[in-house]
């Protein structure tokens, strides 16, 4: 391929800025790659991607790339065009070049955009003492042309994505096609029934036949209410089980996506997708179907309006096309102001999330206005787009009412002259009256289907971004043979671990271990060691970077990793406790919806929790969570270790399980789960001496290397890393 004329991409998601950017860079230069494959290349963090992150993935497509820091003059006038810069510290954007003084920029999250030299520099620079920033120059290498395109570059996303939630629903569809077309041939009559009153009833003075067409009016008007109400009856039956359907489907597809893609966004931008749903859900309810009864509408009442008069038929054509003309000039803007939208929208969201959770820090810190005035923020730009958008809908609005007025001034003023003239009867001017202002329903319904169908497309990329992402076990066997294995020991060979690209520093190193079945083996270190990372890779959370992690001979990347999990029960340090009762969070991993109350006792007294049940008024059916009744941060974390206990697997990984409890409650529950869990294989991560000295091995991690493995009295003999970190607890237990 050779180079093509620059085209322009937007962002979906607010840190999609940089891969969006190197879209366009590798599209100039003729290789078409998709978002998501872009997106999965540049180590994307919750707080976006670096200049670096961009480089790492520009290399990998086969650019060669130079990340330089430059000075304004250099930048305009020496380096070649596109490259990437940074804009307003957390943003990125393509330069296009400079013509005539205007510098152009492509953002991917407003469009190409013509700068002044000096509104550049406030963009680029951020800062008037800077004199210079970075910039990420890529050329092409012969491997960049080489290299195979993305297959799902040229996916377009449309209303075919929608195909087969409609394909259960033939049955209705064709009840509400039928409700359609009874109802256009009962209005399809009106006209030539008001034609007939004038013409033969009032010109005649035929009171009887002036009856006669007024009761058929009648039966008309009821009619056609009786079957619009049913259609929409049925419309309404169809689109809810369809967006029930939609959004249960997404509900599925995020739940088996892989934990990356969680850390990568924020709780608004989750939220936003849901009410994504809901705008497609209108279209199809709808506005889909009312455009077709519209469009029909059209197409037979312009046949009528031809049929009583060809210059009327042109001048209404005319018009009409100038009103659709102008209507589709907005469309473009709208777009726009939708995506600046949705970005707020969920950075909307996501403040109220956070002011709701963290309102006792907020009362502790006295930070209620600064945490007001940073919601009150974001209501301003959305204040500001909102202005934006009422300004585009009135100029779109008055433009369209102005065309449509003067066609329709135009028109009764020929149909007038017409009668005068006697080329058509007064009966036929007022049915073409009628017609007209029928007519101009399906025009209005067909720009407010061209928003809605804009808004459902631009909805449909949103959420189609989530359905391309690939599942966590996609393309691994399914296995439930774990309990069948001669080995069951875990094994971590040479292994390396690190959050975000090559750039990024490592957590684990050159990690190898042994991890026995059956045995307690203890993680110690100090904090930000690493011990938490570890766990998180045993759970296939995160994957390593380098090295191997295998169950017996089975590599753990080719476990079915929802198979795997079966058999691990969790404590981790940011547990949740969901909105039910005490019982159905204890039992979160029963499948069958019968809650074993044998299991559910014997977990509550291994946590040491069942006083507290048993005292509560409800028992076991007490709520919690947000809407029940709060509980301390020792009986959150004794019903942690309550839903680990039910579980009963063969695996347990416990992270600071017993952090939050005193040393009475921690040496009850740490005696019952040695005795519960013997024969056991389990992973505990403490800083207590009292939860880790019985483990049959210690392993300590120093700056994410192993220092030291063995047992409790061979590592406090040796008097190195292990006992410096207990030595005060050995002297406060002596």
């Amino acid at each position: 391929m050779g180079k093509n004329k620059f085209k322009f991409f937007r962002q979906i998601d607010q840190k999609d800025c940089g891969p969006t950017c190197l879209r366009m860079v590798a599209m100039y230069h003729g290789k078409r790659y998709s978002r998501e494959y872009l997106r999965s290349l540049t180590s994307i963090s919750k707080v976006g991607v670096t200049l670096a992150g961009i480089a790492e993935a520009a290399e990998k497509i086969g650019f060669r790339t130079l990340g330089i820091k430059v000075k304004p003059e250099i930048l305009l006038e020496q380096i070649p065009t596109p490259f990437i810069l940074p804009w307003r510290q957390r943003h990125f954007v393509t330069f296009l070049g400079v013509k005539k003084g205007v510098i152009s920029v492509a953002d991917p999250a407003f469009g190409i955009i013509k700068y002044s030299k000096e509104e550049f520099l406030n963009g680029w620079l951020n800062d008037q003492q800077m004199q210079s920033n970075y910039v990420l120059v890529l050329d092409p290498t012969p491997d960049f042309y080489v290299n195979e395109e993305d297959k799902n570059a040229n996916r377009k996303v449309g209303f075919r994505f929608l195909l087969p939630y409609f394909r259960p629903h033939g049955k209705i569809i064709f009840q509400i096609l039928l409700g359609l077309t009874l109802g256009l041939i009962l209005q399809f009559s009106l006209p030539f029934l008001m034609q007939s009153i004038v013409d033969y009833g009032v010109n005649f003075q035929d009171i009887g036949f002036i009856y006669v067409i007024l009761i058929a009016q009648v039966v008309l008007f009821l009619s056609a209410t009786s079957v619009r109400i049913i259609r929409d009856w049925l419309i309404l039956h169809m689109s809810s089980r369809i967006n029930i359907k939609m959004v249960s489907d997404f509900l599925m597809k995020i739940l088996n996506l892989p934990l990356s893609y969680f850390e990568t966004r924020n709780m608004g931008e989750h939220m936003q997708r849901i009410r994504d749903h809901s705008r497609v859900q209108a279209f199809l309810s709808a506005t889909t179907l009312t455009t077709a009864f519209s469009f029909i509408t059209l197409i037979v009442f312009s046949l009528i309006l031809l049929y009583y008069s060809l210059p009327i038929f042109l001048i209404f054509a005319s018009g009409s096309v100038l009103f659709v003309l102008w209507s589709l000039y907005f469309l473009r803007q709208r777009e726009i102001l939708d995506f600046k939208r949705f970005d707020k929208l969920a950075e909307n969201d996501s403040s109220l999330v956070e002011i709701i959770n963290g309102v006792y820090e907020i009362k502790i810190n006295n930070s209620k206005f600064k945490q007001r005035w940073k919601w009150e923020s974001i209501q301003v730009e959305l204040f500001k787009l909102s202005l934006k958008s009422l300004g585009l809908s009135q100029s779109q609005t008055i433009g369209a009412s102005v065309i449509n007025e003067l066609k329709n001034i135009v028109i009764t003023f020929v149909a007038a002259t017409s009668v005068v003239k006697g080329n058509i009867t007064l009966g036929m001017m007022i049915s073409i009256q009628y017609i007209i202002g029928q007519l101009n329903i399906p025009l209005s319904n067909f720009i407010v289907f061209l928003q809605a169908g804009q808004d459902a497309l631009i909805s449909l990329e949103r959420l189609s971004q989530v359905h391309e992402q690939k599942l966590e076990d996609e393309g691994k066997a399914f296995s439930n043979d774990f309990l069948d294995r001669k080995d069951r020991n875990i094994y971590l060979n040479e292994l390396s671990f690190q959050y975000g690209g090559k750039s990024s520093p490592m957590v684990l190193k050159n990690i190898n271990l042994t991890i026995p079945f059956g045995k307690t083996t203890a993680i110690v270190g100090a904090s930000g060691s690493g011990k938490t990372t570890l766990l998180k890779l045993l759970l296939q959370f995160v994957h390593p970077t380098e090295g191997e992690l295998k169950l017996g001979s089975q590599p753990f990347e080719s476990m079915n990793t929802e198979e795997w999990r079966k058999q691990c029960g969790a404590v981790l340090q940011k547990g949740y406790l969901f909105n039910d009762t005490i019982g159905d969070n204890i039992a979160e991993s029963e499948q069958s919806g019968i809650i074993d109350l044998d299991k559910l006792k014997t977990a509550a007294y291994v946590a040491n929790i069942e006083d507290y049940i048993e005292k509560s008024p409800s028992g076991y059916n007490t709520l919690v969570g947000h809407s029940g009744v709060r509980l301390s941060g020792g009986q959150e974390q004794r019903i942690y270790i309550s839903r680990a206990i039910y579980k009963d697997p063969s695996y347990f990984f416990f992270d600071e399980a017993t952090s939050a409890l005193d040393a009475n409650n921690e040496r009850v529950i740490v005696e019952r789960m040695n005795d519960y869990l013997t024969d056991k294989t389990v992973v505990v991560i403490a800083h207590r001496l009292s939860t880790v000295k019985h483990a049959d091995q210690i392993v300590v991690l120093h700056e994410g290397e192993i220092v030291e493995v063995g047992n409790h009295d061979q590592l406090t003999e040796n008097q190195s890393f292990y006992y410096e970190l207990v030595k005060n607890q050995l002297e406060l237990g002596s």
